[in-house]
């Protein structure tokens, strides 16, 4: 276990300024080193970036966990527009060369990033959220069972809906939002045969914005809403915001993804219309990473979070959904089938 020394480096604002420079993305550090020069955990954003009150806000708030439990020196690094798989790694090797340990690359498309950094760095732990293609000693892939989550916002919205139907906005069209999907119809099926599903992408690559662009999930929101959807479950990153604003616009439903999104400032004024929200603890995997590593033995391989460990889950923030006890008991009932494993969850 590291030492942790408890003076401030005074150089901070020159290592942020390297950190920009050398890592292809805007930076910030917190923190300080310890007597040796060691760093600790370091985090790549996906596209969104900081401040997506999902994904990427959920990963940050591991990484504040990890500073405040450890008191070493942090930093998490901006993506930038158009950039390359060239580019990615080249910020996760500079992290890595500048003596932070973890560094984990946000999202599956690091993954090629996360590789080759691995390959150059065997001696510092890498981890990539949502990815597990990866197979290196020192890579620990921290992926989650996420239909297992959206089958239990299909219950939810199964229950909740009075025009019977409902809709899903994934989006980017790809085999992890698929899980998503997958989960949510089939929860909502084996909940209420009559209710209709509405499901639809926004976009076929992340390049072409469907995970950063609220103004493309309200529009999305909008159609289905136009075609009587009651509630709409968003799994598209930053532009989830825009289907929550649509739905709170209409005075229905939205189910938000991976962070308690009920919760969140940004999101306050439409908190009333988010029924509740699919989770996945990001932050509990990067922080569990972190600490790995703090004790000297760090994680890898395939690191699975489910119903089961506590790692997928439905928000109950919202006192309308919480104090539902038929809503409660649907899915109650629902998660210890999945659990025992009386419901198999498709995941495509």
């Amino acid at each position: 276990m590291r030492r942790i020394s408890r003076i401030t480096v005074a150089g901070a604002a020159t290592a942020s300024l390297a950190l920009a420079l050398a890592a292809c993305g805007s930076t910030s550090t917190s923190g300080s080193s310890d007597s040796k020069g060691n760093k600790g955990l370091a985090i790549a954003y996906d596209v969104g970036g900081k401040g997506d009150q999902s994904f990427n806000d959920a990963a940050y708030a591991g990484l504040e966990q990890a500073q405040k439990e450890f008191g070493y020196e942090t930093a998490d690094v901006e993506p930038t527009e158009g950039e390359t798989d060239a580019d990615k790694e080249q910020r996760l090797v500079s992290l890595a060369k500048q003596g932070y340990n973890p560094v984990i690359g946000v999202g599956y498309a690091y993954a090629s990033a996360v590789k080759g950094a691995a390959e150059k760095f065997p001696k510092t732990t890498f981890g990539i959220v949502d990815d597990a293609t990866i197979n290196a000693k020192n890579v620990a892939d921290l992926v989650f069972s996420e239909e297992q989550a959206s089958y239990l916002a299909g219950v939810a919205a199964a229950k909740s809906t009075k025009s019977n139907v409902v809709g899903f906005v994934g989006g980017v069209d790809i085999p992890l939002i698929h899980k998503f999907q997958a989960g949510f119809e089939q929860g909502v099926k084996d909940t209420n045969p009559k209710v209709k599903v509405l499901s639809q992408y926004l976009t076929q690559t992340a390049e072409e914005g469907g995970f950063s662009s609220p103004d493309k999930g309200k529009t999305a929101a909008e159609g289905q809403i136009e075609k009587k959807a009651d509630v709409v479950y968003a799994a598209a990153g930053l532009s989830g915001q825009g289907v929550i604003e649509a739905a709170a616009a209409k005075k229905v439903w939205a189910i938000g993804v991976d962070s308690d999104q009920y919760k969140q400032a940004a999101l306050a004024k439409y908190k009333d219309f988010i029924l509740t929200s699919a989770m996945k603890d990001v932050a509990k995997a990067v922080y569990n990473l972190a600490k790995s590593v703090e004790d000297g033995k760090p994680e890898t391989g395939i690191v699975r979070g489910d119903l089961k460990t506590g790692e997928v889950s439905l928000s109950d923030s919202n006192p309308k959904f919480a104090d539902d006890a038929e809503l409660q008991e649907a899915i109650k009932t629902a998660k210890e089938k999945i659990i025992n494993g009386e419901i198999k969850v498709k995941s495509s």
